[in-house]
C-alpha cells in the first residue's frame, strides 16, 4: 500500500515497484492522514504486507501558522499506520528529513545525533519517527535531505522556471545539504525493501537509514549547476548572486548544515547513492 501517489518520491516509487508487487495507490482527498478512521479502513481494507507513507505536510513555512495540522499528518498519522501494520504483520515504510537537525554541526549528521528541530515542520517529523518506532513493529524510516525531480514543486523546478524569466537570481549560499532526486530514493527504497522481506526476521533491519546524494553544496551552488545544464536558448539568467539567510528572510528557520552520512545504509543493504551533480545531469537528460 502506497500514500502519497503523486508527491515526488510516491510518483517514483510506483515506478520502481511495480515489477515487486501489486501495489494499492492512494492520496489525498481518498485518504485523510488528518483522520484516524480515515487511515484505518484504508489499511484495513487493503491488508497489505508492506505500507509506504510517502505523504507528508511539507510547506516548511505554512506549518508555522498552521502546526496542528502540519502535527497531525507528519506526527499522529504514522504512529497510526505503524499500529495498523503491525496488527497486520506488515513492514511500514516512512519518510523523515534533514529538518530534524538544528544545522549546527560541522560534520554530516549520522542516525544516532540528537535532534533538535528549528521549527514546527520539523518537530511535527520527528514526533512521527518517534510514533513509528514507538509501536515496536518492524519498519524502515528513510531521512532525506533536499529532495527534487523533474515532477512536483521543488527547487530545481523553480530554478529554471526563474531562469527562463529573469537575467538575475538571488540564492541563498550559507545553508548546504545533499541535493537527493526522487527517483534514486525510490530505487534505493525498492532495493532496501528487497532485502528487508527476504530475511527471515522482518524486524532485522528496522531502523532510521540517512537517503542522501554523495557530495554537498549550497542551494546557491545547486542553482548555479541546473542553470549551467540548461540549454543556452531556454535560459535568459547571466547572474546567479549568493546572498545570506538574513537577506532572505523565512518563517521558519532552516538548518544551515544539512548534510546526512549514509554509511549505515552501505553497511547494511549495501547501498550508496550517486553523487548529487552526477543524478541532476541525468534527471536534465531525461526531463521526466
Amino acid at each position: 500500500m502506497l500514500i502519497g501517489k503523486v508527491g515526488q518520491v510516491g510518483w517514483e516509487l510506483r515506478r520502481a515497484l511495480a515489477p515487486m508487487a501489486r501495489i494499492t495507490c492512494v492520496d489525498f482527498p481518498d485518504i485523510d492522514l488528518t483522520s484516524g478512521d480515515s487511515i484505518r479502513q484504508w489499511v484495513r481494507g487493503s491488508r497489505p504486507d508492506i505500507v509506504i507513507n510517502a505523504a507528508a505536510y511539507t510547506a516548511v513555512d505554512k506549518a508555522e501558522s498552521e502546526p496542528d495540522k502540519a502535527m497531525a499528518i507528519n506526527g499522529v498519522a504514522p504512529g497510526i499506520l505503524a499500529e495498523e501494520a503491525k496488527r497486520l504483520n506488515a513492514l511500514i515504510v516512512h519518510y523523515s528529513t534533514d529538518y530534524v537537525f538544528d544545522g549546527s554541526s560541522t560534520q554530516p549528521y549520522v542516525e544516532t545525533d540528537a535532534p533538535a528541530p528549528l521549527g514546527a515542520y520539523g518537530r511535527s517529523k520527528l514526533a512521527g519517527d518517534q510514533a513509528v518506532q514507538a509501536i515496536g513493529g518492524a519498519y524502515l524510516i528513510f531521512r532525506l535531505c533536499w529532495v527534487y525531480g523533474a515532477r512536483g514543486q521543488n527547487f530545481m523546478l523553480t530554478m529554471m522556471r526563474l531562469a527562463r524569466e529573469r537575467e538575475k537570481l538571488r540564492v541563498v549560499s550559507d545553508q548546504v545539504g545533499c541535493p537527493t532526486w526522487s527517483r534514486v530514493i525510490a530505487e534505493a527504497t525498492a532495493l532496501a525493501l528487497k532485502a528487508a522481506t527476504a530475511a527471515p526476521d522482518r524486524q532485522a533491519f528496522s531502523g532510521i537509514y540517512h537517503l542522501a546524494a554523495g557530495g554537498m553544496t549550497s542551494w546557491h551552488g545547486f542553482a548555479q549547476a541546473i542553470i549551467n545544464l540548461m540549454p543556452e536558448a531556454e535560459k535568459k539568467c547571466a547572474e546567479i548572486e549568493a546572498i545570506s539567510t538574513a537577506e532572505y528572510p523565512t518563517p521558519a528557520r532552516r538548518p544551515a548544515y544539512s548534510v546526512l552520512a549514509c554509511d549505515k545504509l552501505e553497511r547494511t543493504f549495501g547501498l550508496r547513492l550517486p553523487h548529487w551533480e552526477e543524478s541532476l545531469r541525468q534527471v536534465l537528460e531525461v526531463g521526466h
